[in-house]
């Protein structure tokens, strides 16, 4: 039974072991994947960080709130079009804020 409870013992720690590494891996690559998009996202659907008047996720109050961001892949940012010709910006924007 003792060969039982060592083989346990160790088969558990492989398995932290590998949850633990992977965790490790894919938490710094996915950051490095993604960028702030400011100016993009719905009332309501941000990220985080709108701007004076908000605290966090989900507090933009209008569409395409300029100092609201939300995280989208690398690269596409510059890509992504709101109506009236509007795009996207890596740095918050002074159009569509909300009177306080």
């Amino acid at each position: 039974m003792s060969n039982f409870t060592i083989n346990s013992a160790a088969l558990a720690a492989a398995v932290t072991m590998a949850v633990t590494g992977v965790t490790l891996l894919s938490g710094p690559a996915m950051a490095q994947e993604k960028e702030r998009c400011f100016g993009i996202s719905m009332a309501g659907k941000n990220d985080c960080a709108a701007g004076p008047g908000t605290t966090c996720a989900g507090t933009s109050k209008v569409d395409y709130q300029g100092n609201a961001w939300k995280y989208v892949a690398k690269g596409s940012c510059m890509t992504m079009s709101a109506p009236d010709g509007r795009v996207g910006a890596l740095e918050a924007l002074d159009r569509d804020i909300p009177k306080a």
